[in-house]
């Protein structure tokens, strides 16, 4: 796609604005009163990106407390309760605080870089739905502090355990709910931008795969997240107000939690890695210096997986007692989702095909995202067989299946749109070197620490326990390793990568990869504060 600016009729009020806008410029809020009232979609999407990397940090900080205690059998550390409050805890803090406000802040900066527009639709309700996080984490990680500790149901907060726990629980689903707010106000916000403020010539099936990524992500989480606080405010409603809707002994059913659960759980697995493959089908092409191979066939496939993924909710339920004809229903809609997953990998692996490619940093982790992320969806496949998914269901298996998808998928995607992104958000040339020694740490350490789990349960050793008998030592002491080595990877990335790119280095250019394609490489680098205030015209 090639892109000029807009006919010089515009010349003298593009001037005027220009003059005003610098004028503007010099009384704009500096220090604390930028980011606090930001309404800047560059300002919001780096704060975006700066929460969620300290709420990776901290949910990384309690996957280390859990493999530290699995180092050895028997109870080292914690007692189980708190065990379970830290996988709790992490799960959530990971879901929630980490991965996705993370695609919300790439969404911030680039969709409207990527489509022509001067920012987001609604810039005040993007800042209202930045500031509603800080307050929730501290909500939610506040819940250790008080009688009774964290919440410890798993991150699924499943009844009954979920309505009998102190009151770290209501701590959560508060958080939970203010989190869920600012999911649907950003999406809104994102679909809005997308479908009203592209630039003039830009067609849907002109845009660029990220925004086709987001714009159905935003759908099915306005589609997805009521779901969700309905069910928690159910819990609520059960724990405080005497209803009964997860109690069998009040004529409730505790398995229609899990029913209501998933249906918002599943779609959200997507929420969380259809950005992942915007990401990647910028990448990618960008790196073998060809068109992506299949746009079309791409947008077909994410909207598929969207659809489907509304009707697969109950295969994280084969073991509740459902009958045979739903389990086969459920399994063979799972299987189907393959097919557009499939589809993508083939149209990345297409477009490498015979590509002139070269490795760097944001390559790597795109290419070692397609390895991971396709081995975890082959687990992911062979956990839809209702049989084989009645024997793993509940083990380590499954833990290694989906942090295959979550770990190598969604954040290896977001290393990869850090690396290739990031000189045109900063100005900045990351080091090349530390780069790559970040995405080989990180690729060899993940399989260390996750690979062995398959084993684990394969073995039969369940998730969610603080002890286990002697025979899974082994591989428990490797993944613990792996786990130390790969949280260590990450402040590498932290302290070597990341802060130094944002205090200076060689300069970025404009365009710094030489395969990129879009709007986003016509601007300069460090992205202005203020562009595209005359939109750009697609030809």
């Amino acid at each position: 796609m090639s892109s000029t600016t807009i006919d010089h009729g515009h010349d003298h009020s593009h001037g005027a604005h220009g003059h005003d806008h610098d004028h503007h410029d010099h009384h704009a809020p500096t220090g604390w009163r930028r980011w606090v009232f930001a309404t800047n979609h560059k300002d919001i999407g780096t704060l975006y990106l700066f929460f969620s990397f300290t709420m990776f940090l901290m949910g990384g900080v309690l996957a280390l407390m859990i493999r530290t205690e699995l180092f050895q059998p028997g109870l080292q550390f914690f007692n189980p309760e708190f065990f379970n409050q830290l996988t709790t805890m992490h799960g959530l803090m990971m879901v929630f605080g980490a991965i996705m406000p993370a695609f919300v802040g790439y969404a911030n900066w680039m969709v409207p870089l990527q489509i022509g527009a001067s920012d987001m639709a609604f810039a005040r309700m993007n800042n209202f739905s930045f500031w509603l996080l800080p307050p929730a984490a501290i909500l939610l990680a506040a819940s250790f502090f008080v009688p009774g500790g964290a919440p410890a149901a798993g991150w699924t907060i499943y009844a009954p355990l979920s309505t009998q726990m102190g009151m770290g629980m209501d701590m959560g689903i508060f958080a939970l709910h203010i989190m869920g707010a600012s999911s649907i106000m950003g999406s809104i916000n994102i679909i809005v931008t997308i479908l009203n403020m592209r630039a003039p010539g830009m067609t849907l099936m002109k845009m660029p795969m990220f925004c086709w990524t987001w714009l159905i992500t935003a759908y099915l989480l306005i589609a997805v997240m009521p779901v969700l606080a309905g069910a928690i405010t159910m819990t609520l409603t059960d724990r405080h107000f005497g209803t009964s809707f997860f109690n069998a002994a009040g004529g409730g059913d505790p398995v229609m939690f899990q029913h209501i659960f998933w249906f918002f759980g599943h779609p959200e697995v997507y929420i969380m890695i259809l950005p992942a493959f915007g990401i990647i089908s910028h990448i990618v092409p960008a790196f073998a210096r060809k068109p992506l191979f299949g746009y079309a066939s791409m947008v077909y496939a994410t909207a598929s997986i969207a659809i489907l993924s509304f009707i697969v909710w109950a295969h994280h339920m084969f073991t509740t007692g459902m009958p045979v004809t739903a389990q086969l229903f459920f399994m063979y809609a799972t299987m189907l989702i393959a097919v557009p997953t499939g589809v993508k990998v083939f149209n990345w692996i297409a477009t490498m095909w015979k590509g002139s490619m070269t490795f760097e940093t944001p390559m790597l982790f795109a290419v070692g995202f397609i390895f991971v992320f396709t081995m975890g969806g082959f687990t992911g496949l062979i956990l839809a067989v209702t049989p084989i998914d009645i024997q793993m269901q509940d083990t380590y298996y499954v833990v290694a299946h989906f942090h295959y998808v979550l770990v190598a998928g969604s954040l290896f995607a977001m290393f990869a749109g850090f690396y290739y992104w990031g000189p045109k958000w900063t100005g900045y040339m990351y080091n090349e070197t530390r780069g790559k020694i970040h995405f080989w740490s990180s690729l060899i350490s993940f399989n260390v620490t996750f690979f062995p789990m398959h084993f684990l349960g394969l073995a039969g050793m369940p998730r969610r326990i603080a002890d286990y008998p002697a025979q899974f030592t082994d591989f428990n002491q490797i993944a613990t390793i792996g786990a130390f080595w790969f949280g260590l990877s990450q402040v590498y990335f932290l302290f070597f990568v990341v802060i130094p790119s944002i205090r200076g280095g060689e300069k970025a250019a404009d365009k710094p990869w030489e395969g990129a394609e879009g709007l986003e490489w016509t601007i300069p680098s460090p992205a202005p504060f203020h562009t595209f205030e005359v939109p750009p015209t697609v030809k």
